[in-house]
């Protein structure tokens, strides 16, 4: 039996995230453009958030939603995730998000397919490596605007704010991100 089938935690995330904070629920709903009844049912498993909602909830509470899923996932030391494996996958915004890493560990991964919400803009604690496996995108990052076709790779630097979109259907872009609990990032001032 895969142990993987059962469901995924994600209101306990939300739920923890929120309390870490020190947020109500009426302020994460006013922050996420969300109802309160809804957020409640979320963080108590009586609804699963679609994609695009668990966005609006993790910006709401300062982190991702790869890592809201993480934290609502067991690590483990040793985790196939099969081409086939619909657990994984995501459809959003006409496209499919399909994550590589499961569990909360140091690395996340995820593979887009398709297109996403090509207005949303990352600003990623951490580092975060983009490479094109077919298709093409188009990323803003830094005022600057880079086409990427397949097999190109591009490299950001924590804290860049970017945005990205597929120019071509069934773009496949691989998204790989250094976690955002781990501290990785040299913080600015004297040395």
């Amino acid at each position: 039996m895969d142990e993987h089938k059962e469901s995924l935690r994600v209101g306990a995330a939300v739920r923890r995230r929120r309390r870490t904070l020190e947020l109500t629920l009426s302020v994460v709903a006013e922050r996420s453009g969300l109802s309160v009844p809804f957020l409640s049912q979320v963080e108590n498993e009586r609804a699963r958030p679609s994609r695009r909602s668990l966005e609006k909830v993790a910006d709401a509470l300062g982190t991702t939603a790869v890592e809201l899923l993480a934290a609502a996932d067991p690590a483990r030391t040793v985790d196939l995730v099969r081409i086939d494996d619909t657990s994984v996958e995501d459809a959003s915004a006409g496209g499919v998000v399909r994550s590589l890493v499961r569990g909360h560990h140091q690395m996340h991964a995820q593979e887009f397919v398709g297109d996403h919400d090509p207005g949303r803009e990352f600003q990623l604690r951490n580092d975060v490596l983009m490479h094109v496996t077919e298709g093409a995108v188009e990323v803003e990052a830094e005022g600057r605007a880079y086409r990427l076709v397949r097999g190109d790779t591009l490299y950001l630097t924590g804290g860049v704010r970017h945005r990205w979109r597929a120019t071509v259907p069934d773009a496949r872009v691989l998204v790989v991100a250094v976690a955002e609990h781990i501290d990785a990032v040299d913080e600015p001032g004297p040395k």
